[in-house]
């Protein structure tokens, strides 16, 4: 979770009349008038109590938006189009003075107002509240957020205060993820080689038989076994050496395609997520950046981070040649499958020792197309 916390002090404030405090302010000005012409001492003191409630008003509603501290909590990595926990974490740092009718709205890289419907009635001294909200990421790429908007029209509405507290973030956000179909991931994996190597590790093959320990995944737990000695078990497995994968997604397409090219990497999101999930070796290349082989649920996190933060690039006769070096290994160093997604279909494939599997977005309505 990423946690940012604003000032204590807002670096913007604004207060602007409401409708009822222009109405207001018109009734104080008749009143004024008709004490003037009048002489009445009844209308003099009307008037000086009218005024002192838009004073008031006014003294009252910047006071409440002093010394606030506000924290935003945000998950690692989003999803396009899926619904995301946000919390806003606002503490009172007054010592005397509570807040009341507290509103408070995300704003956007682009100073744009995102109201979240969260209100805070009354805030005491000291006091601090959660407000949870849901976040739902219109596209995929990196969601930046400058601060956080408090306003109040406490206490009698006549003035609409506001105060900009800064609150920057900037998480990730990656493609919707979807299943992917057991047939297709067997016609992909055709030109990988899965063999186990008789040594502990990430796998599928059981190597030994051990005592439970803290801190073991609870998944591993051998329940057979657990039952006949009544002392937990937990099995250890031979690790998956050649289990393993490469995923190399083109990033050249036209400006044509940029909607294939989306496609292309929520495929190559879904291939991630699902290779991981079968206890793969993976590495993940798109254009210059290539990350190491890993496994395990930090790693997918990774990748589906450099995936988030892709872009498109238009191609050019530099970049027809097959890509250079990321994905050769040394000699002794299995390559395991090879997966290419392309958007376009005219984007080079890097050569390898290994078969490659080439998935074109624009044939995979017609089946998987693997050369």
């Amino acid at each position: 979770m990423h946690i940012r916390l604003a000032r204590e002090r807002p670096i913007r404030q604004s207060i602007r009349l409401t409708s009822e405090g222009g109405c207001f302010s018109l009734l104080v000005l008749a009143i004024g008038v008709v004490a003037v012409h009048t002489g009445n001492n009844l209308f003099y003191l009307l008037l000086s109590m009218m005024m002192s409630a838009l004073a008031v008003s006014a003294l009252a509603a910047v006071f409440s938006l002093r010394r606030l501290e506000i924290g935003r909590h945000l998950p690692d990595l989003l999803y396009a189009n899926e619904p995301s926990p946000v919390a806003l974490v606002i503490k009172n740092q007054k010592r005397w003075w509570p807040c009341y009718a507290l509103r408070l709205m995300d704003v956007a890289a682009d100073w744009s107002e995102l109201n979240r419907g969260l209100v805070v009635p009354h805030l005491p001294s000291g006091a601090s509240r959660i407000l949870n909200y849901t976040l739902v990421p219109s596209r995929r790429g990196l969601l930046k957020l400058r601060g956080v908007k408090v306003s109040t029209t406490f206490p009698f509405g006549f003035f609409d205060k506001t105060a900009y507290y800064p609150s920057s973030a900037a998480v990730p956000v990656c493609p919707p993820l979807k299943p992917l179909p057991e047939w297709f991931m067997r016609e992909v994996l055709k030109a990988g080689r899965e063999r186990s190597v008789h040594r502990k590790g990430y796998g599928s093959d059981l190597y030994n038989l051990r005592l439970y320990q803290p801190g073991d995944d609870s998944r591993t737990i051998h329940w057979l076994t657990t039952a006949k000695t009544s002392q937990l078990i937990v099995r250890e497995t031979e690790e998956d050496r050649e289990r393993r994968a490469t995923i190399h997604l083109s990033p050249l397409a036209p400006d044509s395609h940029d909607a294939l090219f989306e496609d292309a990497v929520a495929l190559a999101a879904a291939l991630v997520c699902h290779l991981i999930r079968r206890g793969y070796w993976l590495r993940l290349v798109v254009g210059s950046v290539c990350s190491p082989f890993g496994y395990g649920d930090a790693h997918q996190v990774e990748l589906l981070r450099i995936l988030a933060l892709c872009e498109r690039q238009t191609p050019s006769k530099a970049m027809m040649s097959p890509p250079p070096d990321p994905l050769w290994l040394p000699d002794s160093e299995p390559e395991g499958a090879i997966i290419v997604v392309r958007a376009w279909c005219q984007a080079p494939i890097p050569a390898a020792r290994e078969l490659v599997s080439v998935l074109d977005v624009e044939a995979l309505e017609k089946g998987p197309y693997v050369s």
